[in-house]
C-alpha cells in the first residue's frame, strides 16, 4: 500500500519546509513536492505539522512495584501511546527475583509485551546486583537488542557506588548506555521515618521527604564516577530540579562528555503545590513534584539544548484504589503516574505554542534524540527516505479541554485533568498504517514489533 502525506509542514530537529512525503509499504519512500503515484491513498496535510512518530523511552508497563502492579499493560498502555502520537516506547523492565540473572526479566517482558502492543517497543536491561556473570551478560543482553541497562540508587535492590562504577566500565566497553535513577537512598529513608514518625503523612510530605539537593547529589556523583570509568556513557532518568541540571552543567563544563539527560512532561507543567489538593495521592511519584522555578529552568535548558530528551515515567495506579494505600501514610502509596498518552500534546501546547521551545527541539526531544542516544535511529525518530513510515500530523489551530474521558489508559485519572492545550493531534501512522485518528484508536492488537536497537557504535 502506498500513501502520500500532502502539502504538510515538515519539521526535523533543523528545519521546517512544506512538501509532500510517499511511504511505501511500511517505510518512507520519498520527500518532495507535488508526488504522484497512482492508487496511492492521499492524506492532506496543508497548514498542519507534520513530524515523526514520538519515542518515548522511559515507560513502566504491566510493573509490578511492592504488592500493587501498575494498571497499564503492553496493550492498554501502547493503545493510549499511539492515540497520544507516540508509537515507539522504550520500556524499563521491573526488579526480578532475588538473584536473577538479567535474562530473566527480558523473558519475562517478552511474554508481557509480545502479541499485545500495538506500537513498537524495546526493554531497558536492569541491573538489581552486581557480580561477574551479571557483567559478562550484559554483552548477550546487547546482542538480544537491549544495549542499556538501569540502575537505581534507591529502593530495595539499589547498587552501591562500586558495583555502578562496574556497570559504567562494562557498558562504556561494549558501547551501551547506563541510566540512573538518581537519588540519595539514606537522605530519602532518613527524611521519610523523621516525618512518619512525627505524624506528618500527607501527601505534601512525599516531596519534602525528597528534597531536590537528595537528587542533586545522586546526580553529581553518578557523573563523577562516569567520569572515572573515562566518560562512559551515562543517561540521568527523570532529572526533575535546577540544582540537579546545574551539576550536569558543571560536569560538561570542566569537559566530561557522554551525558545524557531526560526529564518528563510533569517536571516541566507541575508543581508541589498538587500535593495539597484533596487528590494529592495522584501526584505520588519519585521524584516528586518541585517548585515553579524548576520548571522555569527545566524548560530554559531544554530550550539550550541542555536536556536530550522529554519523556514520560509513565507508571500508571488507579486514585481509587492502588493510591488509597497512602491515604493516611504517604510512604505506603505506590509512586508513579500517568502519561504517555499525554506527552505529546500538553509539551507542544505548553513548549512550542507558548514560545518556550521551537518545533525543532520538541521533534529532538520527543522523537530524534530519545531514537539516536537508545539505539533505533534512523529507523525511528526521523521522517527520511528509508525511515519507517511512522509519523504525526498535528493542527496547531485547534484547541480542547484535556480530560479523562479522552484519554485511553486503563487508569483512572489524567494529572492534566483541565488543562487547556492548543494543538491537536489528527492523525497517527506507524509503519505506513493509520494507527490512530481523530482520537480513535485504529491499529491492531498485537501489530507491534520488538525493536531490535544497536549499541552506540552501530547506531
Amino acid at each position: 500500500m502506498k500513501t502520500i502525506i500532502r502539502q504538510g509542514r515538515i519539521v526535523s530537529p533543523s528545519e521546517v519546509y512544506e512538501g509532500d512525503i510517499l511511504i511505501d509499504g511500511e517505510t518512507i519512500a520519498c520527500i518532495g513536492r507535488n508526488l504522484e503515484t497512482e492508487g496511492a491513498q492521499v492524506i492532506e496535510a496543508k497548514g498542519k505539522y507534520v513530524i515523526p512518530g514520538g519515542v518515548d523511552v522511559h515507560t513502566h508497563m504491566d510493573l509490578l512495584a511492592g504488592g500493587s502492579r501498575a494498571v497499564d499493560d503492553f496493550y492498554n498502555g501502547t493503545v493510549a501511546a499511539a492515540c497520544g502520537g507516540t508509537i515507539s516506547i522504550v520500556d524499563h523492565m521491573g526488579f526480578g527475583p532475588e538473584g536473577c540473572d538479567l535474562h530473566h526479566q527480558l523473558k519475562e517482558y517478552h511474554h508481557l509485551a509480545d502479541n499485545k502492543a500495538v506500537i513498537d517497543y524495546g526493554f531497558h536491561g536492569v541491573a538489581q546486583h552486581v557480580n561477574q556473570d551479571i557483567l559478562d551478560e550484559l554483552e548477550g543482553m546487547m546482542e538480544d537488542g537491549v544495549p542499556s541497562v538501569k540502575v537505581y540508587l534507591t529502593y530495595d535492590r539499589r547498587l552501591n557506588d562500586a558495583e555502578a562504577l562496574q556497570v559504567l566500565k562494562r557498558m562504556k566497553e561494549l558501547g551501551g548506555v547506563t541510566a540512573f535513577h538518581c537519588e540519595n537512598h539514606e537522605v530519602v529513608e532518613y527524611c521519610r521515618k523523621a516525618y512518619r514518625e512525627s505524624g506528618r503523612t500527607g501527601p505534601e510530605y512525599h516531596a519534602k521527604s525528597r528534597p531536590n539537593l537528595a537528587e542533586a547529589e545522586a546526580v553529581a556523583r553518578i557523573l563523577n564516577l562516569a567520569r572515572l570509568a573515562g566518560d562512559a556513557p551515562v543517561y540521568i532518568v527523570h532529572l526533575s530540579c535546577r540544582e540537579s541540571l546545574e551539576a550536569v552543567l558543571d560536569a560538561r563544563k570542566k569537559g566530561q562528555k557522554n551525558i545524557f539527560v531526560e526529564t518528563c512532561t510533569q517536571y516541566l507543567t507541575l508543581t508541589e503545590e498538587r500535593y495539597l489538593d484533596k487528590d494529592g495521592l495522584k501526584y505520588v511519584m519519585s521524584p516528586p513534584l518541585r517548585t515553579e522555578e524548576d520548571c522555569r529552568r527545566l524548560w530554559e535548558g531544554l530550550a539550550a539544548g541542555d536536556i536530550q530528551v522529554v519523556a514520560t515515567d509513565h507508571c500508571p495506579f488507579n486514585y481509587g484504589k492502588e493510591k488509597q494505600l497512602g491515604r493516611d501514610d504517604f510512604t505506603k502509596c505506590p509512586n508513579g503516574a500517568p502519561g504517555v498518552e499525554e506527552r505529546m500534546s500538553v509539551i507542544f501546547s505548553e513548549g512550542v505554542m507558548k514560545n518556550r521551545i521551537s518545533i525543532n527541539r520538541f521533534v529532538e526531544t520527543l522523537c530524534t534524540n530519545p531514537a539516536r542516544i537508545y539505539g533505533c535511529y534512523p529507523q525511528k525518530g526521523i521522517l527520511q527516505p528509508g525511515a519507517d513510515g511512522d509519523l504525526v500530523i498535528i493542527d496547531p489551530n485547534k484547541e480542547y479541554v484535556l480530560t479523562h474521558d479522552r484519554m485511553h489508559s486503563a487508569v483512572d485519572y489524567t494529572a492534566y485533568e483541565g488543562m487547556k492545550v492548543k494543538g491537536q493531534i489528527d492523525l497517527v501512522m506507524q509503519r505506513g498504517r493509520i494507527v490512530a485518528e481523530g482520537n480513535v484508536f485504529k491499529g491492531q492488537r498485537g501489530a507491534g514489533r520488538f525493536i531490535h536497537r544497536q549499541s552506540l557504535d552501530n547506531a
